[in-house]
């Protein structure tokens, strides 16, 4: 019940005037429930016993003026209700997509997408109709319950004493019935996770899956973790449906009870037609809302399995975060200094003993075998990723006492795996700084040689270049990422491999890019074709995660180290690739 009480939180803001509002109509729509057996006894006694002809006018008034009563309150509470529960999902999803946005990239790369995205869909709704849906059904069943059971005590306590001994014996199955529901919910939304994963994956890696001819082993796999949601919904369902069955053939044992001892009074003229009939209808309308009370106890507890899952996501602690004490980043100016550092992914060492400064306006290039430690290396300065010791200084202050936003925003970052959005071109560049203008985009797209291209799209800057920009070519995508990092204008700049992928021609009109990018900045450039960074201010070589050279191209060369090693062996790979 805590994950529950939790829950209420949510609904506090809505507390006045929606909810009091909503409560209010669904207790006078209960309470008017109350006033059936009175008007089914004075029918009986008045109209069909004493044959009264003014009780004909009366009571069809009677009956009009309540039921329009109670639609009225019946509409007041469901559209209350119903204001209520969507500004819920609106704010759990709020939280949800905040929360995702400052979770740590170690976090995300251990959970799969879809299972994340699962949290603030599938779980949302369940805690939804835990909070409103069933809230309102067990305060009005209850409110009906209550208030009927008092008017069949007041009427005749014996027979109310033989009719609702079945409350008790509902009680016990319907928690353990509960628990099976709670149980195969939780496995429902495991399930759904891992079924939205497959389906994401298969159609991102739809040109993968067509090429290796996977259709039908994605089928499979789709299938199966289909099937598993069906069997799990089926548990789920057939709990739920024990339930009102279980309490037709109660209140079937009751109401014959009722009607064996009562049909012998009236018959013995110790109770009029009208008091058996009137006690008959409390009964019937008792009953009802009881049996909708039990089917309400499911619905809390699938709701409190998506509440479980939902603060299982939100009580992650932040593994990057802002220090109590963070300062606000001053202008780079001096130089960036890696202080012996070290990192590791979980146990596993990947970076020991870094010692390198970079001052500003350098180039500096990272390259060594695909392992060594380049991308984390880059990864550690705009804290994608902590140092697990040592410490990354930014003009000497260490990166940790920095805000993270006035961190990153003194670098720009161009990869090898560009990401682009699904917009337009216009806003996809924008994403570097929204704050420019429709002048400084193109001046951008200019200085990265893409301004040409951009204006033979079908609608230049406003075309949307669809889901990780792929109606553009690999280069055309890298020009954009370039634009949008120019635009952006900061002083440090890290490309990792931003042209490793392109053929000859893209390779030339990006390096053209990237070369104009890098004027009077401070760059970081992790290379994949050494030919590319002859003209680094320095030229650092990783191994195993380890320093063990660093000088300009012509001293390593000389060296005949790791680097002339890595620079022969891929003047080799071109040479046989030309005569191929």
């Amino acid at each position: 019940m805590k994950v529950y009480i939790r829950l209420l939180h949510y609904l506090r803001p809505y507390i006045w005037p929606y909810f009091c509002g909503g409560i209010l109509c669904m207790l006078l729509f209960s309470g008017s429930t109350a006033g059936f057996p009175f008007v089914v006894r004075d029918a009986v006694d008045h109209m069909f016993v004493h044959k009264d002809r003014a009780m004909l006018v009366y009571i069809p008034l009677a009956i009009v003026a309540v039921f329009t009563l109670r639609g009225l309150f019946n509409f007041g509470q469901t559209y209350l209700m119903e204001c209520v529960g969507q500004r819920i999902v609106r704010d759990l999803r709020a939280v949800l997509c905040e929360k995702l946005q400052w979770l740590s990239l170690s976090y995300i790369h251990r959970h799969p997408t879809g299972t994340l995205l699962s949290r603030v869909t599938n779980d949302v709704m369940l805690v939804r109709n835990a909070l409103t849906s069933a809230v309102v059904s067990v305060a009005r069943n209850s409110t009906s319950v209550l208030a009927l059971t008092a008017v069949a005590f007041y009427m005749d306590w014996f027979l109310a004493s033989i009719a609702f001994v079945v409350f008790p014996a509902a009680v016990l199955p319907v928690r353990r019935l509960a628990g099976r529901v709670k149980t195969a919910t939780t496995r429902t939304q495991v399930s759904m996770g891992l079924l939205t994963t497959i389906l994401q994956e298969s159609l991102q890696g739809s040109s993968i899956v067509k090429a290796f001819g996977m259709e039908r082993h994605e089928m499979a796999r789709f299938n199966r973790e289909n099937r598993a949601i069906l069997r799990h919904q089926l548990r789920a369902s057939r709990a739920k449906a024990i339930m009102p069955a279980a309490m037709e053939i109660l209140a079937g044992l009751g109401i014959a009870g009722v009607v064996w001892y009562g049909g012998k009074a009236v018959m013995d003229g110790g109770r009029t037609s009208g008091e058996f009939f009137a006690f008959i209808t409390a009964m019937f309308l008792t009953y009802e809302p009881f049996k909708r009370l039990t089917q309400a106890v499911p619905e809390i507890y699938q709701g409190i399995v998506g509440g479980e899952r939902i603060f299982e996501l939100l009580d992650v602690p932040l593994d990057i975060a802002d220090a109590p004490d963070a300062v606000p980043a001053r202008a780079f100016a001096d130089r960036i200094g890696f202080r012996n550092v070290a990192f590791g992914y979980l146990a596993e060492p990947v970076l020991t003993g870094i010692d390198i400064e970079i001052r500003c306006g350098e180039m500096v290039a990272f390259v060594g075998m695909s392992g060594a430690g380049k991308t984390t290396l880059s990864a550690l300065l705009p804290r994608f990723y902590d140092v697990s010791s040592g410490s990354i200084t930014l003009d000497g202050v260490d990166i940790r006492k920095l805000s993270l936003e006035s961190l990153r925003r003194q670098i720009a970052i161009v990869t090898q795996h560009t990401f682009l959005f699904n917009d337009t071109v216009r806003n996809n560049i924008s994403y570097g700084d929204p704050s420019k203008g429709m002048e400084e985009i193109i001046k951008a797209a200019e200085a990265a040689n893409a301004h040409d291209f951009i204006m033979a799209l079908p609608a230049a800057y406003d075309t949307v270049i669809g889901e990780m920009g792929l109606r553009l070519s690999g280069g055309q995508r890298q020009r954009i990422a370039i634009a949008r990092a120019v635009l952006k204008n900061a002083p440090i700049l890290i490309l990792d491999e931003a042209t490793s992928s392109l053929d000859s021609e893209s390779e030339r009109l990006v390096q053209d890019a990237l070369d104009g990018l890098m004027e009077n900045r401070t760059s970081l450039v992790i290379a994949h074709r050494l030919s590319t960074i002859k003209n680094a201010s320095r030229i650092v070589v990783l191994a195993e995660g380890r320093v063990v050279e660093e000088g300009t191209h012509r001293e390593l060369l000389a060296r005949g180290r790791e680097y002339s090693l890595l620079y022969n062996l891929q003047a080799m790979e071109g040479s046989e690739r030309g005569t191929l």
